[in-house]
């Protein structure tokens, strides 16, 4: 991963217009399959569109996934995206993606974004998330995962 690489973070509300005027943009949501099973995952059906999924970090033991940037640019290929189109890397409050986002983008990918603050946003006063900020919080599509 190349610290050379700026990342451009993007608020969500941004992302989704984005997402919705740019028929090649992609999102990709690099959190764990418990994190989409049980807190959701962004919902672009009605943009024609759907998440790329695709792990950071292995459950349970956190572990940077060695081969993410050859895994997830063989899911990119197979799905017709070119390593010119906009990727939008989303993760529960922005440093998984950002680090995910910086790792395409050494692989060749020349449009890398990270979603500002995610699909949960920062704890919130009680110690909760996705009231503050984040996708949920912007009331943007989800669903249960």
């Amino acid at each position: 991963m190349s610290n050379r690489v700026k990342i451009e973070d993007v608020p969500v509300e941004e992302t989704w217009a984005r997402l919705q005027s740019d028929a090649d943009a992609v999102l990709i949501d690099v959190r764990t399959r418990a994190e989409w099973t049980f807190v959701g995952l962004p919902d672009l059906s009605t943009l024609n569109k759907r998440v790329q999924t695709i792990e950071w970090q292995a459950f349970p033991d956190s572990r940077v996934d060695p081969d993410f940037v050859e895994k997830l640019s063989g899911l990119l290929e197979g799905a017709g995206v070119a390593k010119d189109a906009e990727l939008f890397f989303l993760c529960r409050s922005g440093a998984r993606s950002r680090a995910a986002a910086a790792a395409m983008a050494g692989g060749g990918y020349t449009r890398c974004r990270n979603v500002a603050d995610g699909f949960e946003g920062p704890l919130d006063a009680t110690q909760k998330r996705g009231q503050v900020a984040g996708w949920k919080a912007a009331g943007l599509p989800w669903r249960q995962g």
